[in-house]
């Protein structure tokens, strides 16, 4: 794939052939492009309607042929879009940088996607540079482009310089411990970031111990995804004190860690001081029954919390009734939502489940016998980021 990290250079033949498509569109004269001026380019097989507006865009066609690489036609032709997608393209480190140069003087791109490019560690410290200032962009998603330490810290560097972004997606990047410092960092400084995506990494539980302190001190963070992930032991416990202390964070996805029993037992603590957070997945945790009975310690007092999904945890019927009776002694939970799918449950929990629909006929119980669709309604600060043809 071009945008391996671990690529060789491109043969010079190829190179010839993408500087002489360069040369070709940002009006260099027709004699001194060399023999490959009709060469079959990115540009040309989707279409030139648009090449009176390609042909202006100049600053990027020369950084594209600085650098040795073919212009992505689909930027070019973006023109004033709010939104610029060019995930799966393969850009690669050298095409991030080529992009970079223009992004930075770009006043109309507010979302950029550019999952999946194999950006790697150089390519994220190119694209570094155009977003420290950028003032228009505020939701980027990097996800899958292997960025690794390197990448983080200069994302973080940025965004600490330009507080512009609102949304950031880091998905996927082999992200482990050495990244959290920078990632806590971030959660430090950046107080206007209100959603980030740091699932499917490595973060473990040395990451953990770092990325709590940071969270119980963040005043901005609304949403935050360390779902697929290695938090346990005692970097869960950290985490979850993290939260504990945290009066902004709304939703959080920590599912398919290892927070265990002591995991578990923390965020229950956490639910009893915590008065802002409304949707808490916790699925496939490896919580037992007794780990349940220790978070239904939080529900028995909690009154904000409005989603909990305890999913594919080996908690029995024993540990869903547990935390099902800490909601029935609790007159004041605001619970719509209790999952407990992929868990059987027994009669006894059926009568008691009978008993606490009389008590709160809003909320919806799911469980391994019996599925039920349940509508989220998004938080507002994520219902402007949807199209407009997307249903809230």
């Amino acid at each position: 794939m071009r945008g391996s990290c671990e690529r060789s250079g491109e043969d010079e033949e190829q190179k010839e052939e993408a500087m002489a498509a360069c040369g070709r569109l940002s009006g260099v004269p027709e004699a001194e492009q060399g023999p490959e001026a009709n060469w079959d380019s990115d540009l040309e097989t989707e279409g030139t309607d648009g090449l009176g507006e390609l042909v202006r865009d100049t600053l990027y066609l020369r950084s594209c042929r600085a650098h040795s690489v073919v212009p992505i036609s689909c930027f070019l032709r973006q023109g004033s879009a709010q939104e610029l997608n060019l995930r799966h393209r393969g850009l690669g480190p050298q095409g991030a940088r080529a992009l970079a140069s223009s992004l930075s003087s770009n006043p109309y791109v507010k979302r950029l996607d550019l999952r999946d490019n194999g950006l790697c560690g150089a390519g994220a410290e190119a694209l570094a540079g155009a977003l420290s200032k950028s003032s228009s962009i505020h939701d980027v998603d990097l996800s899958e482009n292997q960025l690794g330490v390197a990448g983080a810290q200069a994302l973080c560097a940025a965004l600490t310089v330009n507080q512009a972004m609102r949304k950031m997606q880091l998905s996927g990047n082999g992200l482990e411990e050495q990244a959290a410092q920078h990632l806590a960092e971030l959660l430090l400084a950046h107080t206007d970031l209100k959603s980030l995506d740091l699932s499917y990494n490595q973060l473990n539980d040395q990451a953990g111990e770092t990325l709590g302190p940071a969270l119980a001190e963040n005043t901005g963070l609304t949403e935050l995804n360390v779902s697929w992930n290695h938090l346990r032991g005692p970097g869960a416990v950290a985490f979850a004190r993290g939260l504990e202390a945290n009066i902004f964070l709304k939703v959080l996805d920590i599912s398919y860690n290892g927070f265990g029993d002591p995991g578990a037992s923390a965020v229950g603590e956490a639910l009893k001081a915590n008065n802002v957070l409304e949707e808490l997945n916790m699925s496939n945790n490896r919580i037992s029954a007794m780990g349940a009975l220790s978070l239904g310690l939080g529900l028995r007092v909690n009154q904000t919390l409005r989603i909990l999904v305890v999913s594919r945890n080996p908690m029995r019927s024993e540990g869903c009734f547990g935390l099902l009776k800490s909601v029935q002694d609790n007159p004041a939970s605001a619970l719509e939502l209790l999952d407990f799918s992929d868990i059987q449950v027994n009669a006894e929990f059926d009568g008691l489940a009978s008993s606490v629909k009389g008590i709160l006929p809003e909320l919806c119980i799911k469980t391994g016998a019996c599925r039920v669709e349940y509508k989220k309604e998004l938080l507002p600060v994520f219902r402007s980021a949807l199209p407009a043809s997307v249903p809230k």
